[in-house]
């Protein structure tokens, strides 16, 4: 796709503008047309065209449809700078009867979440309410979730494909486990590259494929070997690093002891974890081979003399070998935290959204969710820090707080990750995985797993076929480096930046720009007390805080201010009145 062309909706009208960011749209004549979908930008030229709603007359037809699961009159992706990756962006076109509103709707949904949750159906969904309301309406799906990936992927993302859980549990763990291996199956970030300085280097190298070629136990520690050293330096701090690389020597230490060679590895254990920490260069790939052709040869010897322990021995290195690799393949693919979201993704769709809506103050709304709510709560202080404009006209907060200290929040069960070892031990929560394959325990007889019902919804305030929606294909896999950061939350001062210099708490009370904290009274993963510390950091003039549920046994859980059957009547008309109050012009802040 060329990097120079885009395109911008008016109306009815579809023109390729001044460049923006690189996008696909797939798109719908609106109102019960047909599908059919275009490039934005595919034309060098300016070109205007009529469009038919009825047919979908003058949009160009191609032979893919978007996606079916999405359920957006447009999908549209967003390129990140600086990152493969490219967002998906929902669009939702107001009907002509619309009132006219001034600003474009963003709405930003939960942690390990997509898109589903604000468009569950007809009569739950608060973007097809907003949009018809006459607020142009997007839904971001971060990297990572639902239909967002990155460059060369399949259009569907994971998220969407539920298989067998056990079977799902490991494709999700160990990622695209093709016959080329996992460490080829994507050559970008695989690839080892060695740089040919000399003939001597030059022999050093064919040294190296003679190793893989005569032994496939040498060639797997090799690999593991300069993996490790080579790439994982770029994506763990130092200590993060060691443990891994400490991990790596004692797990091939123990299997040793167990076959009576721990004496003979001890010799050269120490120096193994020393080149694992030294910087990768020509020098040290050498050595790595030798270390690789040491550690069989020690194999082979022992096997002379105890062949039975010697044979199971090697089956197990390979296994222990194959498994760490899969962990570092994951380290990897899911290198992504908070502030990537609120650095990269927010910005780039913001801009986007603008080019596309043309407000004419270039503002937006947002309503976030949850983690969607932290980020821009998060994107609030940080404009306040720094002196920029939000770029925000008014923003809503549903069940959201950037300092769960004072509340006794279920998200709590998640505080051992925030050990960066074990986040290492485990560099993935597979959390859509894990719903499907305990939401039967959850809702059906004996109800072994009754407690994870109430973490989404209060008792009776989701419909069960859309509760099942909801938990069967709103979750994916998101990075434990992502959890890490987010448990900061939960220590003394609230969520800071990956480097703990920042604490987004701090410029709230700098922000100008008007925010809905929205509460439920059943809300157990963001509790009021939690939202109400958030929002009165902010200046009394800019916040209003509205609690849902506690009379006439009505109830809010932490979904069901997004897609309960009474959030069309309670929620969505609060959330509506207050951005209409919002909506004149403004050219400063």
């Amino acid at each position: 796709m060329e990097m120079n062309m885009a395109m911008a909706m008016c109306s009815s009208v579809y023109r390729v503008q001044q460049p923006v960011l690189p996008t696909l749209c797939y798109l719908r004549a609106p109102y019960g047309s047909q599908w059919c979908w275009r490039r934005g930008g595919f034309k060098m030229k300016t070109e205007k065209r009529s469009f038919c709603r009825a047919s979908g007359v003058g949009v160009e037809k191609l032979e893919m449809e978007k996606p079916e699961i999405c359920t957006a009159d447009e999908l549209h992706y967003v390129a990140v700078p600086g990152s493969n990756w490219r967002l998906a962006l929902w669009h939702y076109n107001p009907p002509p009867e619309a009132p006219a509103r001034n600003h474009p709707l963003l709405l930003l949904s939960g942690v390990a979440t997509n898109a589903t949750g604000f468009d569950l159906a007809p009569g739950a969904s608060l973007a097809r309410h907003m949009s018809k309301e006459g607020f142009d309406t997007w839904i971001l799906e971060v990297r990572g979730a639902g239909l967002s990936k990155r460059e060369g992927e399949a259009t569907v993302n994971e998220t969407y494909i539920k298989d067998d859980a056990s079977v799902k549990l490991m494709e999700t763990m160990i990622g695209d486990n093709s016959n080329d291996g996992l460490v080829r199956s994507d050559q970008n970030l695989m690839e080892i590259d060695f740089q040919v300085e000399s003939e001597n280097i030059r022999a050093k190298e064919e040294k190296i494929e003679t190793t893989l070629e005569k032994s496939e136990l040498a060639g797997r520690l090799l690999e593991t070997f300069l993996r490790l050293s080579e790439k994982l330096t770029f994506l763990l701090n130092e200590s993060q690093y060691r443990v891994m690389s400490a991990r790596l020597v004692d797990q091939i230490a123990k299997l040793l002891e167990d076959a009576q060679l721990s004496g003979r590895f001890n010799e050269i254990k120490e120096k193994l974890f020393n080149l694992l920490l030294e910087k990768q260069n020509s020098a040290i790939t050498a050595q790595f081979v030798e270390m690789s052709e040491r550690l069989v040869k020690m194999l082979e010897e022992g096997q002379r003399s105890v062949p039975s322990q010697i044979v199971d021995l090697r089956e197990r290195l390979i296994s222990t070998i194959d498994d760490f690799q899969k962990q570092m393949d994951l380290i990897v693919k899911y290198d992504w935290d908070f502030d990537n979201y609120l650095e990269e993704d927010i910005p780039a769709v913001m801009e986007y959204v603008r080019n596309q809506s043309k407000p004419k103050d270039g503002k937006l709304f947002a309503i976030g969710h949850s983690m969607g709510g932290i980020l821009l709560y998060s994107h609030l202080s940080s404009s306040a820090r720094t002196g920029k404009r939000s770029g925000l006209a008014a923003v809503v907060t549903l069940g959201s707080s950037l300092d769960y200290t004072v509340s006794n929040s279920s998200l709590k069960l998640l505080l051992p990750l925030a050990d960066p070892a074990q986040a290492l031990n485990v560099p993935v929560l597979p959390l859509g995985t894990l719903m499907t394959a305990i939401y039967p325990l959850a809702s059906q007889p004996p109800y072994a797993l009754a407690w994870m019902s109430p973490q989404v919804s209060a008792r009776n305030m989701m419909h069960p076929e859309l509760l099942k929606k909801l938990v069967l294909n709103n979750f994916c896999t998101v990075p434990a480096k992502l959890i890490l950061q987010l448990a900061t939350a939960f220590r003394p001062g609230g969520l800071r930046n990956r480097t703990g210099s920042i604490y987004y708490k701090d410029n709230l009370g700098k922000c100008e720009t008007p925010v809905l904290a929205v509460a439920g009274d059943e809300d157990l993963i963001c509790p009021q007390e939690a939202v109400l510390d958030t929002a009165k950091l902010i200046p009394s003039h800019f916040v209003s805080y509205k609690l849902f549920g506690g009379e006439n046994d009505i109830h809010y859980g932490h979904y069901d201010l997004v897609g309960g059957r009474l959030a069309a009547r309670d929620v969505y008309p609060c959330i509506i009145e207050f951005l209409s109050n919002h909506d004149k012009l403004e050219f400063s802040n």
